[in-house]
Protein backbone atom coordinates (compact mmCIF):
# COMPACT_ATOMS: atom_id res chain seq x y z
CA UNK A 1 0.00 0.00 0.00
CA UNK A 2 1.34 3.35 -0.68
CA UNK A 3 0.92 6.50 1.00
CA UNK A 4 -0.42 9.54 0.85
CA UNK A 5 3.41 11.26 0.43
CA UNK A 6 4.36 12.71 -2.60
CA UNK A 7 6.68 11.49 -5.01
CA UNK A 8 7.62 14.49 -6.27
CA UNK A 9 9.69 15.29 -3.01
CA UNK A 10 13.21 14.56 -2.75
CA UNK A 11 12.84 11.57 -0.54
CA UNK A 12 9.70 10.60 -2.16
CA UNK A 13 11.46 9.99 -5.18
CA UNK A 14 14.40 8.39 -3.76
CA UNK A 15 12.23 5.78 -1.30
CA UNK A 16 9.60 5.19 -4.01
CA UNK A 17 7.42 3.74 -3.80
CA UNK A 18 6.57 5.08 -0.07
CA UNK A 19 4.76 2.52 1.95
CA UNK A 20 3.20 3.42 4.87
CA UNK A 21 6.09 1.65 7.10
CA UNK A 22 8.48 3.60 4.74
CA UNK A 23 5.89 6.93 5.90
CA UNK A 24 6.19 6.28 9.47
CA UNK A 25 9.80 5.45 9.80
CA UNK A 26 10.57 8.48 7.87
CA UNK A 27 8.17 10.69 10.56
CA UNK A 28 9.58 9.21 13.40
CA UNK A 29 13.32 9.60 11.76
CA UNK A 30 13.25 13.06 11.52
CA UNK A 31 11.54 13.94 14.39
CA UNK A 32 14.31 12.90 15.81
CA UNK A 33 16.89 14.25 13.43
CA UNK A 34 14.79 17.70 15.00
CA UNK A 35 15.25 16.63 18.59
CA UNK A 36 19.26 16.14 17.80
CA UNK A 37 19.59 19.63 15.78
CA UNK A 38 17.66 21.32 19.30
CA UNK A 39 20.88 20.40 21.25
CA UNK A 40 23.23 22.67 18.90
CA UNK A 41 22.51 25.54 21.33
CA UNK A 42 23.44 29.55 21.20
CA UNK A 43 22.42 30.55 24.75
CA UNK A 44 20.36 34.06 24.10
CA UNK A 45 17.67 35.03 26.52
CA UNK A 46 14.59 34.67 25.81
CA UNK A 47 14.73 32.79 22.75
CA UNK A 48 18.45 30.77 21.99
CA UNK A 49 19.85 30.21 18.59
CA UNK A 50 19.56 26.60 17.61
CA UNK A 51 19.73 23.97 14.70
CA UNK A 52 15.49 23.47 14.97
CA UNK A 53 14.86 25.77 12.71
CA UNK A 54 17.13 24.07 9.89
CA UNK A 55 15.51 20.68 10.52
CA UNK A 56 12.19 22.06 10.21
CA UNK A 57 12.83 23.56 6.97
CA UNK A 58 14.73 20.32 5.86
CA UNK A 59 11.89 18.45 7.00
CA UNK A 60 9.37 19.97 4.71
CA UNK A 61 11.35 20.12 1.64
CA UNK A 62 12.29 16.45 1.99
CA UNK A 63 9.13 14.60 3.36
CA UNK A 64 6.22 17.11 1.56
CA UNK A 65 3.42 18.93 2.84
CA UNK A 66 1.82 15.70 4.95
CA UNK A 67 4.78 13.69 6.19
CA UNK A 68 6.78 16.93 7.12
CA UNK A 69 3.78 18.44 9.20
CA UNK A 70 3.55 14.91 10.76
CA UNK A 71 6.90 14.69 11.75
CA UNK A 72 6.84 17.82 13.40
CA UNK A 73 3.68 17.15 14.82
CA UNK A 74 5.29 13.95 16.53
CA UNK A 75 8.31 16.19 17.51
CA UNK A 76 6.42 18.73 19.44
CA UNK A 77 4.08 15.81 21.25
CA UNK A 78 7.75 13.61 22.13
CA UNK A 79 9.34 16.74 23.40
CA UNK A 80 5.94 17.59 25.38
CA UNK A 81 5.60 13.98 27.01
CA UNK A 82 8.57 14.77 28.87
CA UNK A 83 11.58 13.59 26.21
CA UNK A 84 14.57 15.54 26.68
CA UNK A 85 14.10 16.57 22.49
CA UNK A 86 13.62 20.16 23.24
CA UNK A 87 16.62 22.63 23.28
CA UNK A 88 19.60 21.64 25.94
CA UNK A 89 17.51 18.25 26.53
CA UNK A 90 14.89 19.83 27.88
CA UNK A 91 11.40 18.55 27.36
CA UNK A 92 7.03 18.67 29.21
CA UNK A 93 3.91 20.30 28.45
CA UNK A 94 5.22 23.64 30.43
CA UNK A 95 7.98 24.34 27.76
CA UNK A 96 5.85 24.60 25.29
CA UNK A 97 3.60 27.31 27.37
CA UNK A 98 7.03 29.11 27.89
CA UNK A 99 8.55 31.88 26.18
CA UNK A 100 9.59 29.61 23.19
CA UNK A 101 6.07 28.06 22.36
CA UNK A 102 5.12 30.33 19.30
CA UNK A 103 8.38 28.50 17.50
CA UNK A 104 7.78 25.42 18.58
CA UNK A 105 3.70 25.04 17.78
CA UNK A 106 4.45 26.85 14.39
CA UNK A 107 7.12 23.79 12.98
CA UNK A 108 4.17 22.12 11.84
CA UNK A 109 2.81 25.09 9.63
CA UNK A 110 6.28 25.96 8.11
CA UNK A 111 7.14 21.72 7.79
CA UNK A 112 3.66 21.93 5.87
CA UNK A 113 4.40 24.91 3.85
CA UNK A 114 7.62 24.29 2.91
CA UNK A 115 6.83 21.10 1.87
CA UNK A 116 3.38 22.03 -0.61
CA UNK A 117 5.78 24.23 -2.38
CA UNK A 118 8.78 21.24 -2.72
CA UNK A 119 5.98 18.98 -4.08
CA UNK A 120 5.04 21.98 -6.77
CA UNK A 121 8.73 21.76 -7.72
CA UNK A 122 10.53 24.81 -5.94
CA UNK A 123 13.12 22.38 -4.34
CA UNK A 124 14.38 21.77 -8.18
CA UNK A 125 16.08 25.22 -8.35
CA UNK A 126 18.12 27.23 -5.39
CA UNK A 127 16.45 30.44 -5.66
CA UNK A 128 13.07 29.15 -5.33
CA UNK A 129 14.62 26.42 -3.22
CA UNK A 130 15.31 29.56 -0.61
CA UNK A 131 12.32 31.66 -1.37
CA UNK A 132 10.31 28.65 0.13
CA UNK A 133 12.44 27.80 2.48
CA UNK A 134 12.15 32.14 3.64
CA UNK A 135 8.56 31.41 3.78
CA UNK A 136 8.69 28.18 6.34
CA UNK A 137 11.04 31.12 8.09
CA UNK A 138 8.82 33.82 7.82
CA UNK A 139 5.86 31.22 9.88
CA UNK A 140 7.81 30.52 12.53
CA UNK A 141 9.49 34.01 13.20
CA UNK A 142 6.36 35.57 12.98
CA UNK A 143 4.35 32.93 14.78
CA UNK A 144 7.25 33.08 17.48
CA UNK A 145 7.22 36.66 17.75
CA UNK A 146 3.48 36.99 18.32
CA UNK A 147 3.69 34.55 21.40
CA UNK A 148 6.17 35.82 22.80
CA UNK A 149 4.94 39.44 23.12
CA UNK A 150 2.77 37.72 25.85
CA UNK A 151 5.94 37.39 27.76
CA UNK A 152 7.57 40.56 27.03
CA UNK A 153 5.25 42.67 26.86
CA UNK A 154 5.84 45.18 23.68
CA UNK A 155 5.51 43.98 20.36
CA UNK A 156 8.59 46.00 19.38
CA UNK A 157 10.66 44.50 22.58
CA UNK A 158 9.47 40.72 21.19
CA UNK A 159 10.12 41.68 17.55
CA UNK A 160 13.91 42.31 18.86
CA UNK A 161 14.22 39.90 21.11
CA UNK A 162 12.72 36.82 19.01
CA UNK A 163 12.93 38.18 15.82
CA UNK A 164 15.22 40.73 14.58
CA UNK A 165 18.21 38.78 15.87
CA UNK A 166 17.78 35.59 14.28
CA UNK A 167 17.44 36.66 10.90
CA UNK A 168 20.92 36.79 9.75
CA UNK A 169 21.51 33.36 11.21
CA UNK A 170 18.12 32.54 9.32
CA UNK A 171 19.53 33.66 5.86
CA UNK A 172 23.01 31.50 6.82
CA UNK A 173 20.22 28.29 7.71
CA UNK A 174 18.13 28.58 4.56
CA UNK A 175 21.30 29.65 2.25
CA UNK A 176 22.52 25.79 3.46
CA UNK A 177 19.12 23.97 3.67
CA UNK A 178 18.16 25.25 0.19
CA UNK A 179 21.72 24.29 -1.52
CA UNK A 180 20.91 20.57 -0.60
CA UNK A 181 17.96 19.99 -2.50
CA UNK A 182 18.80 20.94 -6.12
CA UNK A 183 22.42 19.45 -5.17
CA UNK A 184 19.57 15.98 -4.28
CA UNK A 185 17.56 16.02 -7.28
CA UNK A 186 20.59 16.42 -9.65
CA UNK A 187 22.73 13.28 -8.30
CA UNK A 188 18.89 11.20 -8.76
CA UNK A 189 18.93 12.90 -12.87
CA UNK A 190 22.33 11.33 -13.10
CA UNK A 191 22.01 7.84 -11.19
CA UNK A 192 18.45 7.92 -13.41
CA UNK A 193 20.57 8.64 -16.82
CA UNK A 194 22.91 5.69 -15.73
CA UNK A 195 20.69 3.44 -15.73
Amino acid sequence: MNTAAKAETLTGALLAPLSTMKAIALVVAFSFLTALAAQVVIPLYPVPITGQTFMVLLTGALLGSRLGALAMVAYVIEGALGLPFFRGGAGGFAHLMGPTGGYLFSYPLAAFAVGLLAERGWDRRYLTAAAAMALGSFVILFCGWLWLTRFVGSPVAAFQLGVARFIIGDVIKIALAAAVLPTGWALIGRRSGLR
